[in-house]
């Protein structure tokens, strides 16, 4: 139960913080990408808001015998850049620019815009689905 009302509470506060920052909406992210337009700097100072809490995170992190709400930490172990990771990265990079949104800021829109977002979360998880398929196939 402390497990999924922590998840419940970050999830919502994460939410709040990316619309409160703008960032569920699709025009100021293209504006971001923008550089040689109209640019809208408001997505480097969220990305810089993020960067400053977890930099602190990592600090905070090795000096704890153990999670505040988990039973033990799970941090990241693999380090090697393959070639499903850059083309998921790249893949991810169009999409965001294409859509102007990505998965966290597409499920904190269909809270302000359900239709429009929808669309997005519909089209996201059929894609997911889809590499499921594949990676299947190929096992």
């Amino acid at each position: 139960m402390r497990i999924a009302l922590t998840s419940i509470v970050s999830g919502v506060l994460f939410g709040a913080g990316l619309a409160l920052g703008g960032m569920t909406d699709p025009a100021r992210v293209r504006g971001f990408l923008d550089i040689f337009g109209d640019w809208d700097p408001t997505l480097a100072f969220v990305m810089g808001g993020a960067v400053i809490v977890m930099a602190i995170a990592w600090r905070i992190v090795p000096r704890l015998a153990e999670p505040i709400f988990a039973e033990e930490f799970h941090l990241p172990t693999k380090s090697d850049l393959t070639p499903r990771l850059i083309g998921g990265a790249a893949l991810f990079g169009i999409g965001w620019g294409i859509a102007g949104l990505c998965p966290g800021p597409g499920i904190a829109a269909l809270v302000i815009e359900p239709a429009a977002a929808a669309i997005f979360v519909v089209a996201m998880l059929a894609g997911m689905a889809v590499v499921r398929l594949f990676e299947g196939a190929s096992s």
